[in-house]
């Protein structure tokens, strides 16, 4: 499997599979996988902890994101949302909040985007 030929119908039907085939089902609520997520994300978070990341993590990374998107795919499944719809949806709506004309920034410097972002919000 690679990103260029699979779908997320495909991923979604591998960890739907999954989790039938180990009846966890019905341990994942929408509140349950939220918190997975959240936690999942966290042990990715973890790794940059105290800026001591080091190309032999890369391995571990790849595993927290892939724990990551599990349970995102297990949260779309139990919830019946259409994943690629939705992404499309979110970037309709943060291309209108974040239009480029305002946020097309030139500069390196993060301080700019929350300057630019602060001025933005007060119109």
């Amino acid at each position: 499997m690679n990103d260029k030929n699979t779908t997320i119908k495909k991923l979604k039907d591998l960890v739907e599979k999954f989790r039938r085939e180990r009846n966890w089902g019905k341990h994942h609520s929408s509140k349950n996988l939220a918190v997975s997520i959240a936690i999942e994300a966290a042990e990715l978070l973890e790794h940059f902890q105290w800026d001591n990341y080091r190309e032999e993590n890369e391995t571990d990374l790849k595993g927290e994101l892939a724990d990551i998107i599990i349970y995102c795919l297990f949260f779309a499944v139990s919830n019946e949302i259409d994943i690629a719809k939705a992404v499309e949806d979110k970037m309709k709506h943060i291309s209108k909040k974040y239009p480029v004309s305002v946020f097309n920034i030139k500069k390196d410097d993060p301080k700019d985007y929350w300057k630019i972002k602060k001025e933005y919000r007060k119109k």
